[in-house]
Order: C-alpha cells, then structure tokens, then sequence
C-alpha cells in the first residue's frame, strides 16, 4: 500500500490521528500508520453490534491468525460485512489484504512491534466480548474492580503507548529521545490508559444501553453511586492524560513533540466537558468539535 493510499484511508476512519500521524518524521510514520488501520479493523470487528457476537469473536480470532501469517486465508463473511454500517470501516476491512502486503514489507524488527501490539488489543477486546456476553439493557454487567478496567485500558490503549515509544527508538534510534526507553514505556502506558479512559467516561451511557459498565460498581443502575465513581474517574483521567505533556517534552524532535502532544490536548477539551456535564448531557453525546481540534493542533505547532 502506498504512502499515499494509507494515508487517505487513515483520514475515512480517523478525525484526529490522521492529523498526528502526518506531524510524524517519515522513518515512523508508515508503520505507526499500518499499526493504526490495523488496531481500527479490530475495533470494527469488535464493536460492530449489528453483528451476531460469536461471529465477532470468530472474525477477532481469524484476523489474529492472518496476521500471524501476514496473509488473508478467507475472504470476510457477507454476514459481517453487511452489519457495518460506517462506510470508512467498510473499506477497511475490504482493504485488508493491502494492509497485510504492507505488513509484509515492514522490517522484522517492525512486524514484531506490530504483531505484539495488535495482539494485546485483540486479546483485551476478545476478554471484553466474552466478560460481557450476557449484559443487556435491563441486566448489566459491570467490572467487579479497579483492577479489571486498569488490565483492560492497558490492553486496548495502554499498550499503543509502549509500542509507540519502542517504534520510535526503532525507527529513529537516539533521533526519538535521549532519555530512557523504559521510563518512556511507562509513561506512554499511562497516556494511552489515560486516553482510553475518557473514552469510556464519554460513552457510559452508550455502554449502559449495550449492557455493559466499565466503571466498577455494585450495581449500575444506581444513578448516584455511578456518577459519583464517574467523577472520581474524570479526576483519574486527568491525572493520567498529563503525562502526554510530559511524555511529548521528553522527545527530541518538534514533529514528534506535536504529533504526541495533539491527542493529549483534544482530551484536555473532552475532559473538561465531561467534567461538567449533566447525565442528560452525557446521553446527548460529548464530542470535541472539528473547530477545536484545529485549535489543539495550532496550540500543538507552538508546543
């Protein structure tokens, strides 16, 4: 897949990664790009509810096993494909075998920071379909600890923060950073579960309606006890998404010190909304507008 054609692809599926990942020097960008499309055609495979649950799980295995072997075995069932509805995604996943000839081309060193890193996300979303197979609207089902969302926000978030600092060193070696890479890993773990978490604050009362809760409590369908751990979460989340400012200073170039410190300040503009809404608020949607995000990114080229 050519530079070019991986990036128009990028921009159908992502508003604000695409503007990150075209901040990045070029020697990362093609495999922080790949790594992405990859990372999204299993949230589509994952999340795409109109889609029977064990089929999700058995199209979630199947891409795992492809890119194992860097080729596509079956083409996508029509059952799957029609269930996704955002046209983006749609494209995406018809576009996999392209996604899986770059994947070949990649240096090993590459491939491996890809493979492990695509089946850490696959394996906390196959743990998510599975622990909340039996949740609904009437019967939902909740994470029984702090642990459990802690393991799941590194499996599906967290773990793109290692593999972006470990990508970096490998593609720009001392050019990325000069301090440590093992205290670049887990601070770029905190940021990615920090980012992930927002996520989910932003969407409870989306998941409460697909049957699932997050957020550890006895019984989710208690508003007052769910929204004071909501809270207690925003002040988490705030905590964890500054170490995008402090990861992004610790690198050495401005293009990368951008390309890092942009999602940190579009999560900045979520969080202080979520801070301040009402549940009524939280069910009409919390998003950014584009006219923000333009603002994050000139903020991010005076960084």
């Amino acid at each position: 897949m050519s530079q070019p054609s991986l990036l128009g692809l990028l921009k159908q599926v992502s508003r604000s990664f695409y503007l990150s990942l075209r901040l990045l020097p070029k020697p990362m960008r093609e495999g922080a790009g790949l790594a992405y499309l990859l990372a999204r055609t299993s949230d589509t495979l994952a999340d795409s509810e109109a889609v029977e649950r064990d089929l999700r799980l058995e199209m979630l295995q199947k891409f795992v096993d492809d890119l194992e072997e860097a080729a596509m075995r079956q083409p996508w069932p029509d059952p799957l494909l029609d269930g996704v509805e955002h046209p983006g995604e749609l494209e995406l996943l018809l576009r996999v075998p392209e996604l899986l000839e770059c994947f070949k081309a990649m240096s090993p060193r590459q491939q491996g920071l890809i493979r492990d890193v695509i089946a850490t996300i696959t394996q906390g979303q196959l743990n998510d379909l599975e622990y909340f197979s039996h949740g609904s609207g009437e019967a939902i089902t909740a994470f029984a600890a702090s642990s459990e969302l802690d393991r799941y926000t590194y499996q599906v978030a967290g773990c793109v923060g290692e593999f972006w600092t470990l990508l970096g060193f490998e593609t720009l070696g001392d050019g990325f950073s000069e301090h440590s890479p093992d205290a670049l890993v887990e601070m770029g773990v905190r940021y990615g579960k920090g980012l992930q978490l927002i996520n989910i604050l932003r969407d409870l009362p989306q998941d409460l309606r697909a049957g699932r809760c997050y957020l550890p409590v006895a019984d989710p369908q208690d508003r007052e006890a769910l929204m004071m751990e909501f809270r207690r979460h925003c002040g988490l989340a705030e905590v964890l998404i500054q170490q995008g400012f402090d990861y992004s200073a610790q690198l050495r170039k401005r293009r990368l010190r951008m390309a890092s410190v942009l999602p940190t300040m579009i999560a900045e503009g979520t969080l202080e909304q979520l801070r301040q809404a009402s549940w009524e608020q939280l069910e009409s949607g919390i998003k950014v507008s584009r006219a923000r995000v333009y603002g994050c990114l000139l903020q991010a080229l005076l960084h």
